[in-house]
């Protein structure tokens, strides 16, 4: 594979941001695999860190499937280093099944040592296996870092998918975009957010994120700014140089704000992330014929106001970009903010294949 993104040195208003070389994490062309969606990272102790990766066909929709079954991979060194991938057995039984498949893209690592994954259920009667959302989402729990997994439960009695999940103050949050086509169609089709008091057993909906239509929406993100408010995210497809957002300064009990946050090189499947006092966003740039499937990148000292982006795909990969990120304290004392993302292994347009491998890199303070 050739790599397309490589290091920056990224100039804000304010300061500069490393952004490191990627490396390959999941190395699915080696294999004769695809990674597609499923890039959930935590933190379950100091510098030791569970990623997840789903190991998907590379042929059925041109790897651009959810046909395939769950893994992960743990590192003990702040992500230097990374054991072989486990699979997740629940994963396997259900392909094998022939009706479901899953998708971990989120997941928490909470204080009494349990990590609690949250699973799209995926049709395999779909050419791309993951969507529509045929039944609600399931948790799944394990207490032994992946040696053994409880029995599956639903989360909400939504059918949907979960977009994410954090834990502020002694309570897990989860959002959940709630319809059954991917995309919303109706207005019934509703941004819900859920809250967990008990690390993950039992949940329960807090209220729905107010924004005034989610016709042509998808995905999700959220995070705390420095004041405590949640702001939540949401991609329209009608407006790509416009996310969606939502304010609340108690965590979903009400609302303050909604609005429009200007991307100027547009965005799909946003992922918002904290390094210190900066918002890191990232995902791919839009998602039209004009707009040529670009790795992209913007920085904001408020999550609201965002810079002009920086593009690093060079137009030359299709269907991928998906990522996540996750803040890890280094021993040094400074953050470094991980992102984990999709990266196609062919070129487009000589090759129409949509194979992805995992890649890792990290966004970093430069002191100036």
């Amino acid at each position: 594979m050739k790599k397309v993104v490589h290091e920056q040195i990224i100039q804000t208003k304010k300061g500069k941001i490393y952004f490191s070389e990627p490396v390959v994490m999941v190395d699915n062309e080696a294999r004769g695999r695809s990674g597609h969606m499923s890039h959930a990272m935590v933190e379950f102790a100091p510098g030791k860190i569970m990623a997840f990766n789903s190991n998907c066909t590379n042929k059925r929709y041109a790897g651009h499937s959810a046909h395939g079954w769950m893994e992960f991979k743990i590192s003990e060194d702040y992500g230097e280093s990374w054991s072989e991938p486990t699979m997740i057995p629940y994963s396997w039984d259900l392909m094998i099944d022939g009706l479901n498949t899953i998708s971990i893209e989120k997941a928490l690592a909470m204080p009494n040592g349990d990590i609690v994954a949250f699973c799209l259920m995926n049709s395999q009667y779909a050419p791309y296996c993951c969507n529509p959302w045929e039944l609600p989402p399931k948790v799944l729990i394990t207490h032994d870092l992946g040696k053994t997994w409880d029995e599956p439960f639903e989360f909400s009695k939504y059918n949907g998918r979960i977009y994410d999940a954090m834990f502020v103050d002694g309570v897990a949050y989860v959002l959940e975009f709630c319809n059954e086509s991917g995309f919303g169609e109706k207005e019934d089709d509703l941004y819900r957010l859920f809250k967990s008091e008990d690390y993950g057993k039992t949940w329960k909906e807090v209220s729905v994120v107010p924004y005034p239509s989610t016709i042509g929406h998808a995905y999700g993100s959220m995070t705390i700014s420095p004041k405590g408010e949640l702001i939540v995210y949401a991609y329209n497809s009608n407006d790509q140089v416009n996310m969606s957002y939502a304010v609340s300064p108690d965590m979903g009990k009400t609302w303050t704000k909604t609005g429009k946050s200007l991307v100027k090189k547009q965005i799909r499947n946003p992922q918002v992330g904290r390094l210190d006092e900066y918002y890191i966003l990232t995902g791919r740039a839009g998602q039209n014929e004009t707009i040529a499937s670009d790795f992209v990148i913007y920085t904001s000292l408020d999550g609201i106001n965002w810079d002009d982006g920086l593009a690093l795909g060079n137009g030359i990969r299709r269907s991928c970009w998906y990522s996540s990120m996750l803040p890890i304290k280094m021993p040094n004392g400074k953050t470094r903010l991980y992102v984990k993302y999709s990266e196609n292994y062919n070129e487009f347009p000589k090759e129409m294949g949509c194979q992805v491998n995992n890649m890792l890199a990290y966004f970093e303070k430069i002191d100036e």
